[in-house]
């Protein structure tokens, strides 16, 4: 039943992800996909992971035990902070910090965390904003 319960919950999700996602103002001047492309897939895609847990659930589900909700609870409020960190730290730092304490939580010792969350953030940066010359969120030292 918990995983009917939850393909459900993922599926209203998927709806309202993609509600949102049609709200995308558009200007006139806009590639040929827009931006409301890849929100609509990605809610698409969720619909489409939802039904198989609806139609054929696990008939034993194996919930993790109360230490590892814990590690998922932790890991969701840093990716809130993450969210709200960005327009203040800017997308470099953020990163960085946010990569780390993940790396770390998912089992790297501290300084290959550290060094992880660097070379992700600085990774992510070239690839997206010098290469691709997309805009990412400044920080207060203008990157």
């Amino acid at each position: 039943m918990s995983d009917r319960a939850l393909g459900v919950a993922c599926l209203l999700l998927s709806a309202f992800y993609i509600f949102m996602a049609t709200q995308i103002q558009t200007s006139f001047i806009t590639d040929y996909l827009g931006p409301k492309f890849f929100p609509i897939l990605v809610g698409s895609l969720l619909a489409i992971a939802a039904i198989f847990p609806i139609l054929k659930p696990d008939p034993e589900p194996d919930w993790p035990g109360i230490a590892r909700l814990i590690e998922i609870v932790f890991a969701v409020a840093v990716m809130v902070a993450y969210t709200y960190a960005l327009p203040v730290a800017g997308f470099v730092l953020s990163t960085a910090i946010t990569s780390g304490i993940l790396s770390w939580r998912l089992g790297a010792k501290p300084v290959a965390a550290a060094i992880a969350g660097v070379s992700i953030s600085v990774g992510i940066y070239v690839v997206f904003h010098l290469v691709l010359q997309l805009s990412l969120a400044r920080g207060p030292w203008g990157f």
